[in-house]
């Protein structure tokens, strides 16, 4: 624990678990908001073949447009729980990391 607090410059216990439970919400809440969005352009398995490559496609298609909900839900959660400061430069390096940095 000691060595996540100085990676993420986190000074208490109590921010920490604060931290995982944005997280936490986040991740479960992403896959609810997200749910009508993909059923409203019609991705849904029995759309795709049952082959591993529809399987597959499915997924990454899937992983790839909750991906931006999961984005926008984490900084609304980190603002409610107070930690907007820790998110925001969480999301900006993430997102730099993954080759999205132009967008900041």
């Amino acid at each position: 624990m000691q060595k996540l607090k100085e990676r993420w410059a986190v000074t208490s216990n109590f921010q920490l678990i604060i931290i995982f439970v944005v997280f936490s919400i986040t991740g479960s809440s992403s896959i609810y908001v997200a749910k009508p969005f993909l059923n409203l352009i019609g991705l849904e398995q029995a759309n795709f073949s049952d082959s591993w490559w529809g399987i597959t496609l499915y997924w990454t298609l899937r992983i790839l447009l909750v991906f931006p909900f999961y984005q926008v839900l984490l900084i609304i959660y980190g603002w409610l729980f107070g930690q907007f400061k820790f998110f925001w430069a969480f999301e900006k390096n993430m997102l730099k990391r993954i080759g999205l940095g132009f967008l900041f």
